[in-house]
């Protein structure tokens, strides 16, 4: 039985190592981000308390994006947002949240999130009233949608198939003038490149992508070398050919 040994243990690791690959992937595709806020701040529906939240998007539709706010830990779903991707052309390397300017005495409103080294992040949809108020306050425009659909973003949805989150996701959305007047979305938020950006960054120097799995399947390869080395030392103390 002992022959087996060191076979099992060479399986083990490669299966432990591919193992992690999914998991390497998965930050990525949901975009997980924690993020804490030293005082109260506003999203669409609700004000959030000082803490810290998990940020995670939920759903893609093409034009729209579904996120997701969470405790820490991630055991309450505090809010369930439509959001429209927003372009911009100089990514970091860290998380942005961007927020609308404030009134005296009141919590900003977050206006944006953007996952680090992203290009595109997520502008929220605030309820149509309450985006008047924020469009006319900071002289901006504000995506909005209409205000009965908006107040599912209340609603701790598990799943994006609730009757709720469905509603919300075929809601009409359009952006708030500071006149008050609605324009469409394309003319609110640059939602992919222009030509002239797209020209501009085709001619930058490319640079390695971020949280690249490089790293990991390197260390997976040494893993592999080494316990193929350790197999045939193995083999040849047990004078095995």
């Amino acid at each position: 039985m002992r022959s087996w040994s060191i076979p099992v243990a060479f399986g083990a690791v490669l299966f432990f190592c591919v193992a992690w690959l999914p998991a390497l992937k998965a930050d990525e595709w949901n975009k997980k981000t924690e993020v804490t806020f030293t005082e109260p701040v506003e999203i669409p529906g609700q004000v959030l308390p000082a803490g810290t939240y998990v940020f995670k998007i939920a759903d893609t539709l093409g034009d729209r994006d579904v996120v997701q706010i969470f405790n820490k830990d991630e055991t309450h779903i505090y809010a369930t947002i439509l959001a429209v991707p927003d372009y911009r052309m100089e990514p970091r390397g860290k998380t942005v949240i961007n927020f609308e300017e404030r009134a005296a005495n009141a919590p900003q409103a977050v206006r944006a999130w953007f996952y680090p080294g992203d290009n595109y992040g997520y502008q929220f949809v605030y309820p149509n009233s309450r985006a008047m108020e924020l469009a006319k306050r900071t002289n901006q425009n504000v995506l909005s949608m209409p205000s009965e659909m908006a107040e599912n973003t209340r609603k701790p949805a598990k799943s994006m198939q609730e009757q709720s989150v469905v509603a919300m996701k075929q809601a009409p959305v359009t952006a708030v003038k500071p006149s008050g007047e609605q324009m469409p979305t394309a003319q609110a938020v640059q939602t992919k490149p222009s030509a002239t950006t797209q020209m501009a960054e085709n001619q930058r120097p490319k640079m390695p992508s971020t949280a690249s799995p490089i790293p990991l399947l390197a260390l997976i390869g040494l893993s592999l070398v080494g316990a193929g080395a350790g197999l045939g030392i193995w083999r040849r103390v047990h004078g095995l050919s």
